[in-house]
């Protein structure tokens, strides 16, 4: 079985192949039970300590991710996510690998959000709002950035000296974009084309009367029934799609408060990430259409991107 660490994982991938291999992943046949999140002693009731184990299994390959979220670890200079892994062959059932998987959750989980960009949002985007200055944010940006003409990106977050890494990172991978940190959202949602969330926020982070017409919203920062990266306003005037509905449905406070309120019903979530892909569900229907994607992380996304790094060091 071969061990695959975080150096070769980041050397290998590229999102230039790997949202391609994930649209195909996503047309074609998986399978991809619930995933389980347990939540542990440790951190706030909003903001809890988590662990978590998705499985899922494609034609070629069969795998299962497990990992940690402790919000807190950042306070103590540890990364809020760590995440492995395991893959087993499909035809055997013997195991092949062993993957890193708090690196690769980056790289899927941009990915991720901009192959639903690719469809949802508008052709012509060219302006990007960054919500987060984790770790994971530069990854967001650049996904975002490979599948439409993104030209000037800005940059929200708590901490300046944070935004100013992030700022750095994004624009030492794509010195051609225009890449500004921004403290007042006020002064720019109304020029955002693309707004992503990457946020640890339990409440929402802007105000649906600011959005643009024909904006595309992209949450992946949160994943508990309590919290909520936009508001309820937000989510009843957009087009929305998950990336699991069972998994959204059970998790996602985005869509969970709305319901719970009485302000939409199940049927407001117009489709999945796959059913999108295959053409199943219908993606944007008008340049003044606001479009929404909400992602708690699915184990297809892990697997698939595990089992891409597995084939690209193994010839």
């Amino acid at each position: 079985m071969k061990i695959i660490g975080a150096e070769e994982v980041q050397q290998t991938l590229s999102f230039e192949e790997l949202i391609p291999a994930l649209a195909l992943a996503f047309r074609s046949e998986f399978g991809m039970p619930q995933r389980h999140v347990y939540p542990l002693p440790g951190g706030t009731t909003e903001k809890h300590d988590t662990f978590a184990v998705l499985p899922a299994w494609t034609k070629d390959v069969i795998g299962v991710k497990s990992f940690t979220h402790y919000p807190d670890n950042p306070n103590q200079g540890r990364l809020t996510v760590a995440a492995q892994v395991l893959l087993f062959d499909r035809e055997t059932g013997s195991p092949i690998a062993l993957v890193d998987g708090t690196s690769l959750t980056y790289w899927r989980t941009a990915a991720v959000s901009a192959l639903a960009s690719s469809i949802l949002a508008r052709k012509d985007a060219s302006t990007l709002l960054l919500f987060g200055t984790g770790e994971l944010a530069p990854y967001m940006a650049l996904a975002h950035a490979s599948v439409r003409p993104i030209q000037h990106i800005f940059i929200h977050g708590r901490s300046q000296e944070k935004s100013s890494k992030v700022q750095a990172l994004i624009q030492a991978a794509r010195p051609d974009l225009n890449v500004n940190i921004c403290d007042n959202i006020e002064d720019v949602i109304t020029q955002a084309d693309i707004i992503s969330c990457a946020t640890g926020s339990p409440t929402p982070l802007f105000k649906s009367v600011h959005l643009a017409a024909g904006t595309h919203i992209d949450l992946v920062g949160n994943h508990h029934a309590s919290c909520r990266e936009c508001d309820t306003a937000t989510i009843k005037m957009s087009h929305v799609i998950v990336d699991s509905r069972l998994n959204v449905l059970n998790e996602a406070g985005e869509i969970l408060i709305p319901l719970k309120e009485g302000s939409i019903n199940e049927s407001h979530i117009k489709g999945e990430l796959a059913e999108l892909c295959s053409g199943k569900a219908q993606g944007r229907k008008s340049n003044s259409q606001i479009t929404l994607f909400k992602s708690v992380g699915t184990a297809l996304a892990d697997v698939v991107s595990a089992y891409h790094v597995y084939q690209a060091l193994n010839g």
